[in-house]
């Protein structure tokens, strides 16, 4: 999964997220430093959806595009 694919997923996740009144940020996050998947809500498969994600590649996105590198 590249860059672009990786913003999309987690774009439909932290709506699916936003649908179920969660926290987006804090639950992706919770996710991220776990890496247990129960953060991430069913709804709209996103659980599904988190683990096709690689979390050091995120967390590389996050400080490439923080660091605007």
């Amino acid at each position: 999964m590249d860059q672009i694919q990786r913003k999309e997923t987690i774009g439909r996740i932290y709506a699916a997220l936003m649908e179920r009144g969660y926290r987006p940020t804090d639950q992706i996050i919770g996710y991220i430093l776990t890496g247990d998947p129960a953060y991430i809500t069913n709804h709209r498969g996103a659980r599904l959806l988190i683990t096709e994600v690689d979390r050091h590649e995120l967390l590389r996105d996050i400080l490439l595009d923080y660091f605007q590198i």
